[in-house]
């Protein structure tokens, strides 16, 4: 089995639905990895949200490989861009890894106040999704993390009080991850 096959039968087996491949056409796509794409997962009974997910974000030369997801109300073609756009980043500018905070250089979605993005541990999921050692990784494992969408108030607190001070205030605000309309929690 490829790396490839192996990231989506890991996202299909952890939420139990079976993943639509996107294949990015926007930005400086021939500057990502070979079997780079995106998967879209639509909601389901057990799941109230639509999930997009990169696959082969990180190759065999990555030292720490991760692979990012995010979620979303509605279906939107969007977030595939903004994927795309980060993994650009990770593989053409500087690696990224968990607690790390990208722009997306737009609103996440709508007229979002979110317009950054926080590479969180996938609180959702669990350790189930987060390691999944792969034989054709010569034997790493690669980390699935959660990209949660913050403002520039949340991204100018972390640099001030730092990650765990952030994630304490999503926890005590009970913060909707989903609420592309949500006010910052700082």
């Amino acid at each position: 089995m490829t790396l490839h096959n192996e990231i989506i039968k890991h996202y299909e087996d952890i939420w139990e639905s079976k993943a639509s491949i996107i294949i990015p056409t926007k930005g400086r796509i021939n500057e990502l990895p070979k079997n780079f794409c995106v998967l879209e997962f639509a909601p389901t009974e057990t799941r109230n949200m639509w999930t997009y997910g990169t696959c082969c974000m990180s190759g065999i030369e990555d030292l720490n490989p991760i692979e990012i997801h995010l979620f979303s109300l509605r279906k939107d073609s969007d977030l595939v861009e903004i994927l795309t756009a980060v993994t650009h980043y990770h593989k053409n500018e500087s690696t990224l890894g968990l607690n790390h905070i990208v722009n997306f250089g737009k609103p996440w979605q709508e007229n979002s106040k979110c317009s950054h993005g926080f590479i969180s541990l996938p609180y959702l999921d669990g350790p189930l999704l987060e390691n999944m050692q792969s034989p054709d990784f010569d034997n790493k494992v690669v980390k699935f993390y959660w990209l949660i969408p913050v403002t520039i108030s949340e991204v100018d607190f972390v640099k001030t009080h730092g990650v765990e001070a952030l994630e304490e205030k999503f926890e005590l605000a009970s913060f909707d991850y989903l609420d592309t309309h949500r006010d910052s929690v700082v």
